[in-house]
């Protein structure tokens, strides 16, 4: 391997830029990739152009990678106080400040020039509430217990770009779509909190896992069965027929499946259950995929 080549300092860089940017930890992307994919696909009516389909797929990695180091920044001195965080680079100082932000940037300025140069004027112009909601929702759990809402916002903002790069314009299917996953990032990112309230609660963090207390898996359920509700509102209003629908059946199984791995509410049965619901996601994909591929919408 090339790093094996590379001095230890070099090697530990390198290293501790992939934890900084979660490069090791690929469910943040996939959790974004798939809605990004349900839009193109939708809004193309069958397979997307190769075009929107490269810009948004890169676009997808960097603005995670983006996200996750102004969330670093932005946590560096709570994050020594959780557990599941207290060693990353920022927070412990291998990595300073202004590399984290400069990073931000530079992720955010690449991807914004793919959307100049190979996308359109609308499409631009919802870039910037990306880069506004890209910004502050880490800063969010110190004003409200809503940051998951933020989050939810931030990760849902690449359909509504999607769907305007394919489509050239933004209709009642793309919100719908948008708010199916909104309401299905809360869900994930709620069960993500769980595993961390203990600690939140000791330092004074807000998120809807402390807000949701003992009511939390009845909370998740309810949004949990507003995801499908919505989702079968976008199947109806789209025309979509047998593949999509099998696809949601296989999210709404998923979704008991991790509601039974929460069920004690302990950190792993929770962080099980968040890292689950990549199949969830990719179970919608897969169905529509087959379905836009058999019977295309004109």
């Amino acid at each position: 391997m090339l790093l094996d080549y590379l001095p230890d300092n070099a090697r530990q860089r390198i290293a501790d830029y992939i934890v900084l940017l979660r490069l090791d930890r690929p469910i943040g992307t996939l959790l974004l990739l798939w809605p990004t994919w349900w839009a193109l696909w939708l809004a193309a009516g069958g397979l997307p152009d190769l075009g929107n389909f490269v810009v948004f797929t890169l676009g997808v990695f960097m603005m995670r990678a983006a996200g996750c180091a102004i969330n670093d920044f932005a946590d560096r001195k709570l994050d020594r106080y959780v557990k599941r965080t207290q060693d990353r680079p920022l927070t412990t100082g291998r990595i300073r400040a202004w590399e984290a932000v400069a990073l931000f940037f530079g992720l955010c300025l690449t991807s914004f020039l793919m959307v100049v140069f190979f996308t359109n004027t609308l499409t631009l112009y919802l870039s910037f509430g990306g880069l506004v909601l890209a910004f502050i929702y880490p800063f969010m759990k110190r004003y409200t217990h809503l940051p998951q809402l933020f989050l939810a916002a931030a990760f849902s903002w690449a359909i509504p770009m999607a769907w305007a790069a394919q489509a050239g314009e933004l209709s009642q299917l793309a919100w719908l779509l948008f708010t199916a996953n909104v309401l299905w990032t809360v869900v994930y990112d709620t069960f993500y909190a769980m595993v961390d309230r203990d600690d939140d609660l000791k330092i004074g963090i807000k998120s809807t896992a402390i807000l949701f207390g003992d009511a939390d898996r009845l909370m998740i359920g309810i949004l949990q069965a507003m995801v499908i509700l919505v989702l079968l509102l976008v199947g109806r209003q789209a025309g979509l027929g047998t593949f999509y629908h099998l696809g949601l059946v296989a999210m709404t199984c998923l979704f008991v499946y991790h509601q039974h791995l929460a069920r004690y509410r302990d950190r792993d049965g929770c962080f099980r259950a968040f890292l689950n619901n990549n199949w969830a996601g990719f179970a919608v994909f897969a169905g529509l995929f087959l379905e836009l591929l058999i019977n295309p919408v004109a």
